[in-house]
């Protein structure tokens, strides 16, 4: 019996949302057996206990491009390698960079007429080609490398040894000789920073093409949220109506019960931060654009309620990196005209969520 593996090769997110409005936690037949949920205390419990829910076995090991790092750990090397890696990439560490980053993004601003998915796409590579590398990766390679992350579903999960051999010699020969101020600085000489590295640009790349997307799509609709103070509030927004981390994964290590729901071991537990983000009972009239949730005056964040980049023990150490560059990205487009002219922005389900697209937009000159 296939059960509801069609309908989540196909498209998942009608499936998910249909299933959460029965139960906050339920059962999906895929390739195997899966619970999923998405309250407050499912997340805390599959995210807080690294020692019952395990990464080992879960979807990221399905693609070649986050099957390692510390993505991929399991404690006891997990908290080791979060605690070898978290202070470079905090914010204070990334101070450094937002020079370069402003730099790149002022480069390569949109057009006067641009499709919002190719532009992001480029910026975003050549962001983080200045962020970890200062450029010096080519990039044409970068390109080839990530690519596949944007294409429909087997291609993200497909191995490719000798391109991911090309780019581990770049990123090692980077290393060898790192530019001043950058990640690949900050990371010479830690265990298996080739490694680490390669992940954190294919997790960083196309969540944040799609946000960045998103955001310049939303901030056209709406111009009076296009001003630098509310920048931070537009971009929690969109990080809540399209986490682009749409599911996450671990296996139960023992039987488990949580929300009420038994969990035998080895099960593939599953977590939704789509769904948490639109659940009525944390996010009043949750399919609505409203940046103000995020304003001073806005209410308190749900905890455990709001999982652009996971949370607790997992939280994805690129955070303060994704924020970074998608804020320098935009400040371009807060000033002068911009206008949406034709597009569907409906989100769509892969490797990440994305918008359907394509979304073609004008910001004339000034």
């Amino acid at each position: 019996m296939i059960g509801d593996l069609w309908r989540w090769t196909r498209d998942p997110i009608p499936l998910l949302t249909e299933r959460a409005a029965t139960a906050p936690v339920f059962e999906l037949r895929l390739w195997r057996r899966g619970i999923v949920g998405y309250r407050p205390e499912w997340n805390r419990a599959v995210l807080g206990d690294l020692a019952a829910f395990r990464a080992a076995g879960s979807l990221s090991g399905l693609t070649p491009y986050l099957s390692g790092g510390v993505v991929h750990a399991d404690v006891p090397e997990h908290d080791e390698r979060r605690r070898v890696l978290n202070p470079h990439f905090h914010n204070r560490s990334l101070a450094a960079l937002l020079g370069r980053l402003d730099e790149v993004a002022a480069r390569y601003a949109p057009p006067a007429e641009f499709e919002a998915l190719e532009w992001a796409a480029d910026v975003v590579r050549r962001l983080l080609n200045a962020a970890f590398f200062g450029g010096r990766v080519p990039d044409r390679l970068l390109r080839s490398f990530l690519v596949p992350l944007h294409r429909p579903m087997p291609h993200p999960l497909l191995p490719r040894p000798r391109l991911f051999r090309r780019v581990d010699e770049h990123i090692a020969a980077v290393l060898a000789d790192p530019p001043p101020g950058t990640l690949a600085a900050a990371l010479t000489g830690l265990p298996d920073a080739v490694e680490e590295i390669r992940v954190a640009l294919a997790a960083g790349y196309d969540t944040t093409t799609h946000s960045l997307a998103w955001a310049a799509w939303q901030l056209a609709g709406a111009p009076e949220w296009r001003t630098p103070d509310a920048l931070p509030a537009v971009l929690d927004e969109v990080l809540r109506l399209y986490p682009a981390g749409w599911i996450g994964s671990r296996v139960a290590a023992a039987d488990v019960s949580v929300a009420g729901a038994d969990i035998p071991a080895g099960t593939l537990v599953l977590y939704s931060p789509y769904l948490t983000h639109r659940d009525p009972e944390l996010w009043p009239d949750p399919g609505a654009f409203r940046p103000e949730r995020f304003t001073a005056t806005g209410p308190a964040r749900p905890a455990w309620g709001f999982l652009p980049f996971s949370a607790g023990r997992r939280t994805c150490l690129g955070a303060h990196l994704a924020r970074a560059m998608l804020g320098a990205a935009l400040r371009p487009c807060l000033t002068g005209r911009l206008s949406q002219v034709s597009g569907d922005p409906t989100p769509q389900a892969g490797l990440t969520l994305r918008p359907r697209g394509p979304l073609r937009m004008i910001r004339p000159p000034r």
